[in-house]
């Protein structure tokens, strides 16, 4: 029995010293593989842009915001333009039904008819005016976004970043690896030699 505690003893004893030396052996493994990790990390070189500040002073971005206000002004005079005729028509009709203007039922409803396929016909120019205001906007989001993109692969062939990022993509970036305004002044140095040819 003494034989028998005193083995289980020496087993549980040499279980231990193995513990410590496998634990002791991960430690310095894990120092290791983080040192060659942040060795890694600092190798990385990472710049980022803000989109809304590139958005806000890209000489293209600014143009079509232009172009948008624009389209958006012109459905607004349609839809005060079209509105004001289908009241006047309404205000004809109601007055000659005052002031008994119709001598026949069919003469009235001629007029409703009337009414009712201005109105048609307006909502169906207004509607094919938001359609192509939107389809406006859409091509210009695909030639900014084309534009940005094709300047920053340009721009990057010389600068020989691992990624440029947008600043919206994480919660915190360095300042110092901020190029935003770089990027701002060879988009436009860009945009304005297209506009001069």
């Amino acid at each position: 029995m003494k034989k028998t505690a005193l083995c289980a003893k020496s087993l549980m004893l040499m279980l231990a010293v193995a513990a410590v030396s496998c634990s002791s052996g991960k430690e310095e493994a894990a120092p290791a593989a983080a040192t060659a990790d942040k060795a890694a990390t600092a190798a990385v070189n990472i710049r980022y842009i803000d989109a809304d500040s590139i958005a806000a002073h890209y000489n293209l971005a600014k143009d079509f915001k232009e172009a948008q206000l624009r389209q958006i002004n012109k459905i607004d005079n349609a839809q005060r333009t079209r509105t004001s005729e289908l009241q006047k028509l309404g205000n004809q009709i109601q007055q000659k039904i005052n002031n008994n203007g119709y001598l026949s039922q069919e003469s009235f409803q001629s007029d409703q008819e009337t009414f009712n396929k201005k109105q048609a016909e307006a909502q169906n120019y207004l509607a094919s005016l938001q359609r192509e205001a939107e389809q406006e906007m859409i091509q210009q989001q695909i030639q900014l976004t084309d534009s940005i993109e094709a300047f920053i692969k340009d721009y990057n062939r010389k600068k020989g970043y691992d990624a440029i990022l947008y600043k919206a993509a994480g919660v915190y970036f360095n300042p110092a690896l901020d190029i935003t305004n770089e990027v701002i002044d060879g988009l436009n140095k860009r945009y304005n030699k297209v506009a001069e040819n």
